[in-house]
């Protein structure tokens, strides 16, 4: 045995745990690839830190480190240091490249494994948890996510456990009830948190116990509720948060009561890093003693115990992508069939290894994502049961919702937080009633549909199921209405909850367009099946109204460039960011069955003070170029704000394109764009507005 030896005690430490120091030392030798973690309780407890000779022997003065005195160490062996991307190239390679296959393997069978989830297109989401007490309230002060209450109020683990743990008592939970609840709103699988960020087991952990036997409740609601799933037909799904744990000493995240790095003090990110990377010596430690000590053993538990048909996985960022990959590896062992999010693996170093692609939280906008994917919006603001937060959207929101991400080709895993008794609120089961009762009528429009190839409609969005179109109205309608960008002749159109089938008149305009005679005044949501024979083939711009005013997001735009970035959906967040030059156009291709002129307003909002860029919009020969408005707020990336709007005018006729562009470089942070609204003029404008004529374009070859 190599000994490591302290300068107060003669007796060889070797590689091990010591739950107790009975002296405290002053100085720590250790030889060439050996490491100590000294923390300042015993049993491996509080403040800590970690000293490497992993490079060669060295001696350490304990009272010079964060941990003077400390009552527990561990001690490991056999070190080897990897810098960050190196570590995860490495890790990524050998993957790929092993004999066993298995992540070949995994690749290849994810578009099997997800066959049945995008089928369903609709689940329910539920973060719930020993937090749900509080409701997100904390010392009179409120928190946003009410799951992240520990953390916003760095709660320490021996308050969390008084206030928390043990009151916690959902003696009003009913699994039979809930998953009765959620098959009536429509909803085809189900997803529950088992253990959130906080590190508690909501099931029985014989792995690591610090679960749910630990409160007065007792009971296993995991197994209840799987059992209710198997009942009532529903695929059963667990959310795991292997990478964020704020209980555990070794784990990431908590760093107002240990010394770890993931969290907001930053304390070992540096200017612009991850802990792992300005610091790989640490990975060892968190490797051995979380991820093989927690999170792999739990994990399998989960599988072995509930037989979970999805795994869902959260902030990959706070572990390492080489143990992220390490997780799924022994996911794909212990059961391939099981569909694992996007949240496992997925870094800067290589894009995510799971089945499918998540989209930011509480989308309200949808933008173009690739391949399977998945929006998560909640019912109020909250993830977690929050007694403040009443801001719950009404339940023609997430019908909307659900419509644009099935035109997309997405699925929806829609939240609720149940409240500290184990009940749904009224005002949830109140969306999701009037959500089921639309999908009794209109579902076959959401299930097994696919990605739309039609282009934004004025009247609302399409989806797709074979030879089917679902026209989805979402303002009321009526006297005609058309149907654009679709090239193949309309068989046959009707009223989707018309028993008989009644055709509605139909003309073809022009070789895009289609128009539909309606029977009566149509309220929103109302669909309209279109059937097609043979191909579907579409094609042109998308049509504006000569009439109406006509809003084109920046998310839907035609062209965007590459290294142009959405943010996340929210409300007053569906915006592009990162313009540079003016070699980054957005471009929206339109059309319009007349000359019309139009009031073209830009809605956009600044990231910071710097920004004194110009910008131009360019459509039909007309260019217009304009300072970025001083008057116009300046609100940072994610506060959430109405945009500044400013206006010029400009005819537009039959096919052209519209193009947003920076002008010269750009200093600073530029703008956030959000979109233009065309708004149809009359003679009875009074302001008078510039326009620049721009005399390198020939414009409109008929004007």
């Amino acid at each position: 045995m190599v000994a490591v030896t302290f300068e107060t005690q003669q007796q060889p430490y070797g590689a091990g745990e010591y739950a107790t120091l009975p002296n405290l030392p002053q100085s720590l030798v250790l030889p060439k690839g050996y490491q100590a973690a000294l923390y300042e309780k015993e049993d491996f407890q509080g403040n800590s830190v970690l000293i490497s000779a992993h490079d060669g022997e060295k001696t350490f003065i304990v009272s010079e480190t964060v941990c003077k005195e400390p009552r527990s160490m561990r001690i490991l062996e056999n070190i080897t240091v990897i810098p960050g991307h190196e570590r995860n190239a490495l890790a990524l390679k050998e993957a790929l490249h092993d004999e066993s296959g298995w992540l070949q393997d995994s690749l290849k069978l994810a578009p099997r494994r997800v066959e049945w989830m995008v089928n369903d297109k609709f689940g329910c989401f539920v973060h719930w948890g020993v937090y749900a007490i509080a409701g997100g309230v904390w010392n009179g002060k409120q928190c946003g996510y009410a799951e992240h209450l520990q953390r916003a109020m760095k709660i320490n683990q021996a308050d969390y456990k008084e206030h928390f743990i043990d009151k916690f008592n959902p003696v009003d939970f009913d699994a039979d009830e809930w998953i009765q609840t959620v098959k009536d709103a429509g909803m085809k699988y189900f997803v529950i948190t088992t253990k959130h960020h906080d590190g508690f087991c909501m099931n029985y952990s014989d792995a690591y116990p610090y679960d749910i036997r630990m409160t007065p409740f007792k009971r296993d609601p995991i197994a209840e509720l799987k059992a209710a799933c198997d009942k009532y037909g529903l695929p059963f799904g667990l959310y795991y948060s292997h990478a964020f744990d704020w209980e555990h000493p070794d784990g990431a995240g908590n760093d107002w009561e240990y010394t770890n790095g993931g969290g907001d003090l930053n304390l070992f990110e540096g200017k612009a890093g991850r802990w792992f990377d300005e610091y790989p010596e640490m990975v060892p430690r968190v490797s051995k003693y979380y991820v093989d000590t927690k999170c792999i053993p739990q994990i399998l538990e989960l599988i072995k115990q509930y037989k979970p048909a999805i795994l869902w996985f959260d902030t990959p960022h706070k572990l390492p992508p080489s143990e992220n990959l390490r997780i799924l590896r022994v996911i794909r062992e212990a059961d391939p069939s099981i569909i694992i999010n996007g949240q496992l693996v997925n870094n800067n170093d290589f894009l995510s290894l799971g089945d499918y692609a998540n989209t930011g939280d509480r989308a309200a906008e949808i933008f173009p994502t690739p391949g399977v994917w998945e929006t998560i919006p909640t019912t109020n603001e909250s993830y977690g049961y929050s007694k403040a937060d009443r801001n719950h959207k009404p339940a023609e929101h997430f019908i909307e919702l659900l419509i644009k991400t099935a035109a997309h080709g997405g699925n929806v895993l829609m939240n609720l937080g149940p409240t500290e008794r184990g009940t749904i609120e009224d005002v949830d089961k109140n969306i999701l009633s009037k959500i089921g009762a639309w999908l009794k009528e209109n579902g076959e429009s959401i299930y097994g549909t696919t990605r739309s190839p039609i282009t934004v409609q004025t009247y609302g969005a399409t989806t797709r199921k074979g030879n089917t179109l679902y026209m989805h109205l979402f303002t009321p309608q009526e006297g005609k209405i058309i149907l654009s960008n679709m090239l193949t002749p309309v068989k046959k159109a009707y009223l989707f909850t018309d028993p008989d089938k009644k055709s509605l008149p139909n003309i073809k305009l022009t070789q895009y367009d289609t128009e539909l005679t309606l029977p009566h005044a149509l309220p929103a949501f109302t669909v309209i099946a279109v059937e097609f024979e043979g191909e579907l083939h579409t094609g042109g711009g998308r049509l504006i109204s000569s009439t109406r005013p006509e809003y084109l997001r920046a998310f839907d735009a035609d062209y965007i460039p590459s290294n142009i970035n959405h943010s996340d959906g929210k409300k007053y967040r569906d915006f592009l960011h990162d313009f540079k030059n003016s070699e980054q156009p957005v471009i929206w291709k339109l059309r319009v069955h007349k000359r019309t002129q139009y009031k073209i307003t830009l809605h956009y909002d600044r990231l910071d003070d710097n920004t004194t860029n110009r910008y131009s919009l360019a459509v039909n020969g007309t260019q217009h170029i304009a300072d970025v408005s001083p008057d116009c707020p300046v609100t940072g990336m994610w506060q959430q704000a109405k945009p500044f709007e400013a206006s010029f005018v400009a005819d537009i006729a039959g096919e052209c394109d519209l193009v947003f562009r920076p002008e010269g470089p750009v200093t600073g942070s530029f703008i956030k764009l959000f979109g233009i609204t065309l708004t149809p003029m009359d003679d009875k404008l009074e302001e008078a507005i510039i326009i620049e004529e721009d005399t390198t374009d020939t414009g409109d070859k008929n004007k």
